[in-house]
């Protein structure tokens, strides 16, 4: 226990709590079963078809927002509406949900992950026609409104997968199905402006209606292939479950807060980038659009999913290992991003900078994710990583704007900025974050 107190911190994924805390954060050491005793069971939820199941709600939740990216140009001239006004129709959607994601997080924990997903994803897919039918109206109140509504929705669905996994999973199989997790988030970001440049060939506003589709394939998936496991105690009481998220932070926090933070700048940068390509495409001299737009924004979001994959499947429980990667991922940002100041004129040298960038962001990402999720007991899994994504949503949410905001000033000043916020991401992780050893799951 005292190990975990030094300055190096190492994470051993066991609870931290003192013994006269054992009774609300559950007992230190103690191995869970693979089979019942409301341990983790991979019975019969191992193979391709359960693994689809899961991927599917992180994938379709991408793109949901990510399909929108091609056509926000072609929105703001068709509405007549500003360059951040088109930005918000990504912005509102993520700050809504990221602050409705502990929401859901705290319920998935109260009662079930399904519980709380089902009828999220039928939230999610419904407002997305809405916003479809306002932009058949012209009305852009109608397509912000419809977008809130799609974040109510959105905060219960890959946040609450993401708990799942750490219910259903052990040990590497934990690690590799995070990776095949965060691997179908960054699919979903390669397809997205292909599918949405696609559709927009046929009316510009046709995205809208083409992700419920996804979403329906999604739903099916989830009610049908997922089988939860049943819980074998009563869910605590709201003030009492409070006091053990308290704990765990206090605990954990020095570690946790910053894994946190990271995983929000590393998807701040991404976006953020993924816009200010996609408008600088279509201005001279480049005057690129449709799909050949779309196929060039996948190009470094390519490189980030099969990064991810390939880091969730080697990673296992290595803290070491995670470590230097956390790093290697922050030191290739910084210097990419750094680089960009110089060379975003040169577009061929541009994108590649953005893949090496992306490859470090397919690093970071499944090893956060696999610290944060094995951190914690089951009863407070979905809070914690709740609170995880929403600052991930947070960061997804002022990446557009403000990126539209700095490239009124310069397109220098925006990577001197996002350079910076790197700097000090790297810096955190460095001295904050510091697992080693095999971390044991909690």
């Amino acid at each position: 226990m005292e190990k975990a107190k030094t300055r190096k911190l190492n994470i051993t994924f066991e609870s931290e709590i003192s013994s006269t805390q054992d009774h609300d954060v559950h007992e230190p050491h103690q191995k869970k079963s693979a089979k019942g005793g409301g341990g983790k069971s991979s019975v019969g939820q191992t193979g391709f078809w359960i693994y689809f199941a899961i991927a599917s709600v992180p994938l379709v939740l991408v793109l949901g927002n990510s399909m929108l990216v091609p056509i926000l140009p072609e929105m703001k001239d068709q509405l007549g509406i500003s360059r951040f006004q088109s930005s918000l129709v990504i912005t509102l959607f993520s700050l809504t949900a990221g602050f409705l994601i502990p929401v859901a997080g705290f319920l998935s924990d109260r009662f079930s992950r399904k519980a709380v997903m089902i009828p999220a994803l039928i939230i999610y897919g419904a407002a997305g026609v809405l916003a479809g039918f306002g932009a058949i109206w012209h009305s852009y109140t109608i397509i912000i409104i419809s977008r809130a509504i799609q974040g109510i929705g959105a905060a219960g669905t890959s946040s609450i997968a993401m708990a799942l996994v750490g219910d259903l999973y052990n040990g590497g199989t934990e690690s590799k199905v995070l990776g095949i997790t965060e691997a179908a988030n960054g699919f979903g970001k390669v397809i997205s402006p292909i599918l949405g440049s696609a559709f927009a060939l046929l009316v510009w506003f046709a995205p809208f209606f083409a992700f419920p589709l996804f979403c329906l394939i999604s739903l099916l998936c989830v009610m049908f292939i997922i089988k939860e496991p049943k819980k074998t105690k009563e869910p605590p009481s709201l003030g009492k479950y409070m006091h053990q998220i308290g704990a765990i932070l206090k605990a954990k926090g020095r570690w946790l807060i910053p894994a946190f933070i990271a995983g929000s700048l590393a998807l701040f940068n991404l976006f953020g980038v993924l816009f200010y390509l996609s408008d600088t495409l279509e201005e001279a001299p480049y005057k690129i659009d449709g799909i050949i737009k779309g196929l060039v924004l996948a190009i470094p979001l390519l490189a980030m999913v099969i990064t991810s994959y390939t880091t969730g499947a080697l990673i296992k429980k290595n803290g070491t290992l995670m470590r230097w990667l956390i790093n290697i991922g922050f030191v290739l940002l910084s210097v990419t991003l750094g680089c960009c100041i110089f060379f975003h004129d040169n577009m061929y040298l541009f994108i590649g900078l953005l893949t090496v960038g992306a490859v470090g962001t397919g690093l970071i990402l499944p090893c956060l994710n696999t610290m944060i999720t094995g951190s914690v007991e089951k009863e407070q899994r979905g809070m914690i990583t709740s609170i995880y994504n929403s600052l991930r949503y947070i960061g997804v949410a002022f990446g557009p704007p403000l990126f539209g905001y700095l490239m009124k000033i310069s397109n220098e000043m925006v990577f001197i900025v996002v350079t910076s916020l790197a700097v000090i991401a790297l810096a955190m992780v460095f001295f904050l974050i510091r697992p080693s050893g095999k971390l044991e799951s909690a």
